[in-house]
């Protein structure tokens, strides 16, 4: 009993050191090293924090203590709750032996209670890191989640300027802001900077936006020449392009006949270009539209001058060309044969020859001409010339000739004819 006795004062001086207290809203832990060392001797009496009449703990206010545990515990930790935020405490821990003696450590310094701190954090989505475009006409919703605790302070600003809360509308609550325009303006783009504050804590973002519109027309279009069928054209760019880059030119075309329009070319990048394959002895009017992300311009730039593709005078010079002579005298190509032939049976000579001018055709028999008897007849066709004998008889045996003339000359060709009779059966 007398070593308890004197452990109790050591005790006293160690909890002293070690005992720790840790405050937030209606809570505070009591952590205390050393009763784990002496649990085997000593049990945890009552723990005491002042009464809430006694919160400015002034020099001379009286100490009012209220037991947070009921009954005497072994536990070397304990967390007070259901405390007020702004209040002010200071606890202490008394240590119990079982015959009855008591040892108390006090913690030095009051515990102010009141809201952890978390730093305020805008967590700003992935399409707005970079440049947001949008068209004018739309409508701007940016919804940005903020963190913090106790609520940071939202301000918007646009170009260090604070926002014109007639146009931009702005809602803030405890899970982030939103920023809404209902209908955008080229005047509404700029760098949006969010700014979300808590005491001397401090975290921004900023966010370029830009409104973008149909670009103006393009300036000064003009025709810098027109030789053959083509048409060479330059233009500068529009004054206005829409806040955006301009991506193009379209070129059109329109024959003064018709008058209707032709494109002849899109996304023209240089502001030149040579148009060609002209119809000639046609008139034409060019256009020239410009381009960007919304489009194509709401009007062209239309060139003065009208481009007029003569018709080349030219003289037709029909060709020289040397005329072959074609004539020749008659020639045989195929003589006419010898031929035997039988009493009664008609036969028939064959020739061909060619010759330019046509040569005339004559036959002769034992150089006799043949051409008022009708046993004889004589056929020409295609330079072939035939001469028919009808039922010949001994007597019209002999040589044949055929005789070709023309007025280059003359052919003649002979040949045999034997007419035997027919042999008699015995």
């Amino acid at each position: 009993m007398e070593r308890l006795r004197e452990s109790i004062p050591e005790l006293r001086t160690e909890a002293a050191e070690d005992t720790a207290v840790i405050g937030y809203v209606k809570n505070v832990t009591l952590f205390c090293a050393h009763w784990q060392m002496l649990s085997d001797l000593l049990r945890l009496s009552n723990i005491f924090v002042p009464g809430k009449d006694n919160q400015d703990y002034g020099a001379k206010a009286a100490e009012t203590w209220v037991a947070v545990n009921k009954e005497v515990t072994t536990k070397t930790v304990l967390v007070i709750k259901n405390l007020n935020e702004g209040d002010k405490i200071q606890a202490r821990v008394k240590a119990v032996h079982g015959d009855g003696g008591t040892a108390t450590t006090v913690f030095p310094e009051l515990v102010l209670i009141k809201e952890p701190i978390d730093a305020p954090k805008i967590r700003l989505p992935r399409n707005f890191r970079e440049t947001f475009i949008r068209k004018v006409g739309q409508n701007l919703n940016l919804s940005i989640p903020v963190q913090g605790n106790p609520q940071p302070s939202i301000t918007w600003t646009k170009d260090d300027q604070p926002v014109d809360t007639a146009c931009v509308n702005i809602r803030n609550s405890s899970l982030g802001t939103i920023l809404f325009i209902r209908k955008l303006e080229r005047k509404d783009s700029g760098k949006y900077k969010l700014t979300a504050q808590m005491d001397t804590l401090v975290d921004a973002v900023v966010i370029d936006i830009q409104i973008v519109d149909k670009p103006g027309p393009p300036q000064k279009l003009k025709m810098l020449d027109v030789w053959g069928f083509n048409v060479a054209l330059e233009w500068q760019p529009p004054k206005d392009n829409g806040n955006a880059e301009i991506s193009g030119y379209t070129i059109q075309k329109a024959d003064q006949k018709t008058g209707e329009w032709f494109t002849v070319l899109e996304k023209c990048h240089p502001c030149s270009y040579t148009v060609s394959d002209l119809v000639m002895g046609n008139r034409y009017n060019f256009r020239v539209f410009s381009e960007n992300l919304c489009g194509l311009s709401e009007t062209a730039a239309q060139c003065k001058d009208i481009a007029f593709i003569p018709k080349i005078s030219t003289s037709y010079k029909p060709p020289i060309y040397q005329v072959k002579d074609l004539t020749e005298a008659p020639k045989f190509t195929q003589p006419p044969a010898d031929k035997k032939a039988t009493v009664g049976f008609t036969t028939k000579l064959f020739c061909s020859v060619r010759g330019n001018p046509k040569p005339k055709i004559s036959w002769l028999k034992n150089q006799m001409l043949l051409d008022q008897d009708p046993k004889f007849r004589i056929l020409t066709n295609e330079g072939i010339c035939t001469l028919e004998i009808r039922k010949p008889s001994p007597y019209d045996g002999g040589i044949y000739t055929c005789k070709a003339v023309n007025a280059l000359g003359e052919a003649i060709a002979d040949c045999r004819l034997d007419v035997k009779a027919a042999p008699v059966p015995q």
